[in-house]
C-alpha cells in the first residue's frame, strides 16, 4: 500500500468519526468477508481478536503479534476501506512494546487500532491505572510519529474482566483521552444508562461493541445515548459458523442438501 493511499484512508477514518450520525464499523474475519462488507456499503472495517483467533482454531488472545499482523494485512489487502486493528493489550507490558505494536500495525496496512488495559493474567486482570495511562501515552506518541493520522482507540476492559466498576471505567477512559487516545471504548457496559454516563464524561468519540446477548442495543438507542461508533466484535464470525454448522449437520443427519436452495 502506498503512503498516499494510507494517508487517504487514515484521513477518511478520522472524518467518519465526526460526521453526523453513528459510524458502523463491522468486523470481518477474513479477506472474503472484508470484501463482502465493502460491497454492502460499509465505509470502514475493524479486525476482531476473537474472530481472527477462531479462524486459526485458537481462542481469543492466543495469537502471537506476528499472527495478528498477518491477519491485519489479509484484511487490509482485501478492501479499499480504512481498517482499524484490534491490537489487544499491545503484546507487551512495557509502553515501548505497545508503541512498537502500533508501528507494526501501520506497516501492516491498518490506519487505526485499539490498545486495551487487560493484562492477560486472571489473578490481576487490569493494569494499574498509572501504568495503563503510560501505555496509552506511548501508543499515542507512536501514532503521532507516523506519516498519516492513525486513529488510536483506548480500551478499558473492566466490564469484560469481572470488574464492573463504572466510576473506575470512566476515570480510566478520561485518562486515556488525556493521554492521546482519539476514540474511547469500554466493551460490556451493562445498560444504556451506563453508556450515557460514559459518553457524557468524554469529549472524544465513544465506541460500543454489539455482540453480548442482553447488552447489545439498537443503532437508534446507542446513537441517542451518545455513541459515535459501533463495532460488531466476533459476532459476524459466530453467525457464519452457526450457518455452517446447520448446513453441515443437515447433510450429516439427513443426507440432504436443502440448505443449497
Amino acid at each position: 500500500m502506498s503512503i498516499q493511499s494510507q494517508q487517504e484512508k487514515a484521513s477518511r477514518l478520522q472524518t467518519l468519526h465526526y460526521r453526523p450520525g453513528v459510524l458502523l464499523m463491522p468486523n470481518p474475519f477474513d479477506g472474503g468477508s472484508a470484501a463482502l462488507l465493502e460491497r454492502l456499503g460499509f465505509e470502514c472495517l475493524a479486525t476482531s481478536s476473537g474472530a481472527s483467533a477462531a479462524t486459526l482454531g485458537k481462542r481469543d488472545g492466543a495469537l502471537s503479534r506476528e499472527q495478528v499482523m498477518a491477519h491485519v494485512r489479509l484484511v487490509a489487502n482485501a478492501t479499499t476501506l480504512p481498517v482499524s486493528a484490534d491490537l489487544e493489550n499491545g503484546f507487551g507490558e512495557a509502553p515501548g512494546q505497545v508503541a512498537e505494536t502500533i508501528r507494526l500495525a501501520a506497516e501492516s496496512g491498518a490506519v487505526g487500532g485499539s490498545i486495551e488495559d487487560y493484562t492477560g493474567d486472571p489473578a490481576h486482570p487490569i493494569y494499574d491505572h498509572d501504568h495503563s495511562v503510560r501505555r496509552i501515552a506511548a501508543a499515542a506518541e507512536a501514532a503521532r510519529a507516523l506519516a498519516f493520522p492513525f486513529t488510536l482507540t483506548g480500551r478499558c476492559e473492566n466490564f469484560l474482566r469481572n470488574r464492573p466498576d463504572l466510576d473506575d471505567t470512566i476515570a480510566r477512559l478520561q485518562a486515556y483521552e488525556q493521554a492521546g487516545a482519539d476514540v474511547l471504548f469500554a466493551p460490556g457496559l451493562p445498560d444504556l444508562e451506563a453508556v450515557r454516563r460514559v459518553a457524557a464524561s468524554l469529549t472524544r468519540p465513544l465506541s460500543f461493541m454489539v455482540s453480548i446477548p442482553g447488552k447489545s442495543f439498537s443503532v437508534a438507542e446507542l446513537t441517542a445515548a451518545g455513541v459515535r461508533r459501533i463495532s460488531f466484535g466476533a459476532s459476524l464470525y459466530q453467525v457464519a459458523m452457526k450457518a455452517l454448522r446447520r448446513a453441515a449437520k443437515e447433510t450429516m443427519d439427513r443426507g440432504s442438501f436443502a440448505w443449497l436452495d
